[in-house]
C-alpha cells in the first residue's frame, strides 16, 4: 500500500479529484453524463494498469496526440468542477501542480481507477472501467503539461499584439509569408520559455498551439488568432 505523501498539497489535490463529474454522483454533481474519450490515434499500453505515465517522454507524435486527446476528455469530464485550462475557480484544487513524475502518477491512477468515498459518500466514482486506461493517461498526459501560474503573464502583452496581427492578416486577401513565418518563429521562442506547474518538460500553452495552427492560410490565420484569444482569456 502506498503511504501518503509528505507535501501539504496532496491532500487537496485528492480531494480535487473526487469531484470528476459522473451521472452517478446527483448528490455531488447532479445529473451529469460522463463522456467516452476516443482514444484509438493512441497506442495500446496493455490490460494491467501502469503506475507510470506511458506517454510522458514518449516520440512528439504520440505525445502529442495525448496531450490533444487529454484535452478533449478534460474539458468532456473534468472542466466543469476543476475550470477551463484546468485553472481552478476555488472550488476544485487546482490540477496544474501534480508532478510529471511517477510519484505523481501512482496517485493519480488510484483515485482514477479506484474513486473517492468520504464519511461513507461516493465523491468520485471508479473512473477506471467507464473512461479506461488510455483515457486516463492522455488526461493525465495534458493536465502535466499546463502552464504555471502567470507563467503567460510577460508574453501576454505581445501574444495580444500577435493576435492582433494575425486577425488584419486572415482578412487580407494575400498575407506576407516572410511575416507569417517570423511570427510563427517568435511564437515557438515564446513557447519554449513557459514553463509548466508539474515540472514538465513542454508546456502546451496558447503560444505552443498557435505556432502548431499557422500554415500561411487564412484559416490557420484565424484559427491560430481564436486560440490566442481564448487561451489569454482562461489564463486571466
Amino acid at each position: 500500500m502506498l503511504s501518503m505523501p509528505s507535501r501539504h498539497w496532496y491532500r487537496g489535490l485528492f480531494l480535487g479529484l473526487a469531484t470528476l463529474t459522473t451521472a452517478t454522483l446527483v448528490h455531488a454533481h447532479g445529473d451529469v453524463t460522463p463522456q467516452p474519450v476516443n482514444t484509438e490515434a493512441l497506442p495500446d499500453v496493455g490490460e494491467e494498469w501502469l503506475t507510470e505515465n506511458p506517454y510522458r517522454g514518449t516520440d512528439e507524435a504520440v505525445w502529442q496526440a495525448a496531450v490533444d486527446i487529454g484535452a478533449s476528455g478534460y474539458n468532456q469530464n473534468c472542466a466543469r468542477c476543476h475550470g477551463l485550462e484546468a485553472i481552478s475557480g476555488g472550488l476544485a484544487p487546482d490540477l496544474r501542480f501534480l508532478e510529471a513524475e511517477e510519484y505523481g502518477d501512482e496517485w493519480y491512477v488510484e483515485r482514477f481507477r479506484s474513486g473517492y468515498t468520504q464519511n461513507g459518500i461516493t465523491k468520485m466514482p471508479a473512473f477506471g472501467d467507464l473512461l479506461g486506461q488510455k483515457a486516463a493517461w492522455a488526461i493525465r498526459t495534458y493536465l502535466e503539461t499546463r502552464p504555471d501560474e502567470g507563467a503567460l503573464d510577460d508574453f501576454s502583452p505581445r501574444l495580444k499584439e500577435i493576435r492582433d496581427e494575425l486577425q488584419g492578416w486572415a482578412a487580407s486577401s494575400d498575407p506576407d509569408p516572410d511575416a507569417v513565418d517570423a511570427v510563427r518563429e517568435e511564437l515557438s521562442t515564446i513557447a519554449a520559455e513557459v514553463t509548466t506547474g508539474s515540472g514538465a518538460p513542454i508546456a502546451d500553452s496558447v503560444a505552443f498551439r498557435a505556432a502548431r495552427l499557422l500554415d500561411g492560410s487564412a484559416e490557420s490565420l484565424k484559427i491560430a488568432a481564436d486560440t490566442l484569444t481564448i487561451g489569454l482569456s482562461a489564463a486571466q
